[in-house]
Order: C-alpha cells, then sequence, then structure tokens
C-alpha cells in the first residue's frame, strides 16, 4: 500500500525558498507573517483549541506556531496565510504540517472566529489540495482529527476525504481522513 511521504529533502544550501501564493475567488494564500502569530496566540489562549494542540501560554503558542511556519524552509512545504482577497483582512491558516511525531504531511486549517461558518476553511484547503496534486508526487494527504472535532471531520469528508482507520494518527481514537491526490 503506498503512504504519504514521511520525509522531504531539505533545499539545497544557499537555495532560495519561494513560498507559493495562491488564490481563490474570494481568498489569497500567502507565505505567513509575524503578524497571523496574533491570532494563534489568541486561539491558544482560548477554549477553541481544546481540539488543536490545547491551551498554551503566549510563549508556548509562539515556539508551535514558529515551528509550524519553520516547516517552508525544512521541508518545503508548511502553512498558508489566508487573506480576504478584497478587504485584505486576515482570515485564519491552511496548509501542510508535519511536526516531530506526525506520521506524515497533514492537511490542516485554522480560521479566526470571525471567519468561521463562511466556507473559508473549505474554499482554502481546496486550493492547498490543488496545489499539493501540482506539485508534489504523494499518492495522498491526511487529516488527523480529533474525534470530538465534529466540524473538522465534516470539513475533511466535504473536502472529498474518507475516513481511513489503517493510517496512523498521533493520539489514540484520532479520526485520520485521506485525501487523495492521484488523479483518477
Amino acid at each position: 500500500m503506498a503512504t504519504a511521504p514521511s520525509t522531504y529533502e531539505t533545499p539545497a544550501a544557499g537555495a532560495t525558498l519561494e513560498i507559493p501564493t495562491l488564490h481563490t475567488a474570494r481568498l489569497t494564500l500567502r507565505a505567513p507573517r509575524l503578524a497571523d502569530f496574533e491570532h494563534w496566540a489568541a486561539f491558544f489562549a482560548s477554549d477553541r483549541s481544546v481540539h488543536e494542540r490545547g491551551r498554551k501560554s503566549r510563549e508556548d503558542a509562539y515556539a508551535t506556531w514558529a515551528a509550524d511556519v519553520a516547516l517552508w524552509q525544512l521541508r518545503g512545504y508548511g502553512p498558508f496565510g489566508v487573506d480576504d482577497r478584497e478587504t485584505g483582512a486576515y482570515l485564519g491558516e491552511v496548509g501542510i504540517y508535519q511536526s516531530e511525531g506526525f506520521p506524515g504531511p497533514e492537511l490542516g486549517w485554522f480560521t479566526t472566529p470571525a471567519a468561521e461558518g463562511m466556507g473559508i476553511a473549505h474554499e482554502a484547503a481546496q486550493a492547498v489540495i490543488a496545489w499539493l496534486k501540482a506539485t508534489q508526487d504523494w499518492p495522498f494527504v491526511t487529516s488527523i482529527i480529533d474525534p470530538a472535532n465534529d466540524r473538522s471531520i465534516a470539513l475533511g469528508l466535504r473536502l472529498g476525504g474518507t475516513i481511513d482507520a489503517t493510517l496512523p494518527g498521533i493520539d489514540p481514537g484520532d479520526v485520520v481522513i485521506r485525501h487523495d491526490l492521484v488523479r483518477a
């Protein structure tokens, strides 16, 4: 059975890393900015973080966010900041994550409270999936979701993913959604 890659060659020494900018009808997906962290600090200080690594101090939230952002340099993929295309307002983050201990690259999403329920994560995740299909030779990518996070599970399925109990999660009981990247 094919598996998603668990390693990615580090960009060559001296190579210039270019984080792509993706556009959808309503959104711009772009390189993360330091100002984005303020939204993550608020998220990790709130009850909203219960299904996403749990509450964290500002310092721990920064370490987590910075490690995610560093994936671009270390692995050639990572999170995109998501902005409203018309207003430039920050709406969240969607991209590929792979913290230490993850079984492979994971498609994940986060929206600000004001952007919840507007289809922002869905639209941005569709753009990331299309980008993966065009740039990576992966058979699939997974979304690893806490079983109590009904909204994220529903989104993973709405993106066309399927629950695959044969794939590893991170914590016992995780719901692992497989997003196939090979075109039929």
